[in-house]
């Protein structure tokens, strides 16, 4: 099968610093990944190269037919870690400008958005201004402005990351269901106990190299260990080095990320962390 994402011996580096090092991963429909690493490993780095923010020092990132990824973001949906909504508008009003970005008519992305709002339970706050949003109801937000357009593929960075128990439960959620109806999610997390409950398969990222790709039960067979902690703990022995992938310029790469598929015009209100 045609995988639907590639990176092809991929390398970013920020100066003399090397943050992705010859990174191969085939990514295909019907599946939830994990990127499991932790701080500094280069698990956002990744996402931003697959996400088109960044463009690889080295190697390819391509979508299927071979299409470089800047010319496919409209079959991404994405939600950085900081979720960047504009706090003078309403959660709806959010998501629609978005939606309007990708041609999507209104309807038919406040159809997709209250369908997926009421599996989050946040249906009946579309029309709240999201300047009075707890964290949880800014990442659902996220997650719905993400989803309205119709992606093929979902990149979720830390999802739950500060969430409660109950907002993270439906996240997950709402992850599987994806899953179950054919669509392909891209989850960075550093809590492997989440990555073992929603993913099928798991990346290992840490210090900038994929130390292993596979199922947990694979990963458990390749570290003769019997849980993921134990096998995790066998692969990255190594000391975690800092976080390097906002080296350069961060102010205006945390500005892509938070923005990616916004337009180049700005609007008249203010912008949310």
């Amino acid at each position: 099968m045609e995988p639907l994402l590639r990176l092809l011996d991929v390398k970013k580096s920020f100066g003399e610093i090397h943050a992705i090092q010859h990174v191969n991963i085939d990514i295909h429909k019907n599946s939830v990944i994990g990127l499991v690493g932790g701080n500094g490993a280069g698990k956002t780095t990744l996402l931003r190269l697959m996400s088109g923010v960044y463009r690889p020092t080295e190697g390819s990132v391509e979508l299927d037919n071979n299409r470089p990824i800047s010319e496919m973001r409209s079959v991404l949906g994405v939600v950085p870690e900081s979720t960047g909504l504009y706090s003078k508008l309403t959660a709806w009003e959010n998501i629609r400008y978005h939606s309007r970005l990708h041609g999507i008519d209104d309807q038919m992305a406040w159809n997709r958005t209250y369908r997926f709002a009421k599996l989050l339970d946040i249906e009946h706050s579309l029309h709240r201004y999201t300047e009075g949003f707890s964290r949880g109801m800014k990442q659902k937000t996220a997650l719905l402005r993400a989803l309205a357009h119709g992606p093929q593929i979902l990149l979720l960075d830390e999802p739950t990351g500060g969430l409660d128990v109950t907002s993270a439960r439906t996240v997950r959620s709402l992850v599987r269901k994806l899953k179950n109806e054919g669509g392909t999610v891209i989850y960075s997390t550093h809590h492997l106990a989440e990555a073992q409950q929603v993913c099928d398969r798991i990346i290992i990222v840490h210090n900038g190299f994929v130390q292993a790709d596979g199922t947990p039960e694979e990963l458990l067979v390749l570290t003769n260990t019997d849980s993921l902690e134990e096998a995790y703990v066998a692969l990255t022995n190594e000391t975690a080095r800092p976080r390097m992938e906002e080296t350069d310029k961060p102010s205006r790469i945390s500005t892509l990320w938070r923005r990616l598929f916004t337009p180049s015009k700005r609007m008249e209100v203010g912008e949310d962390e």
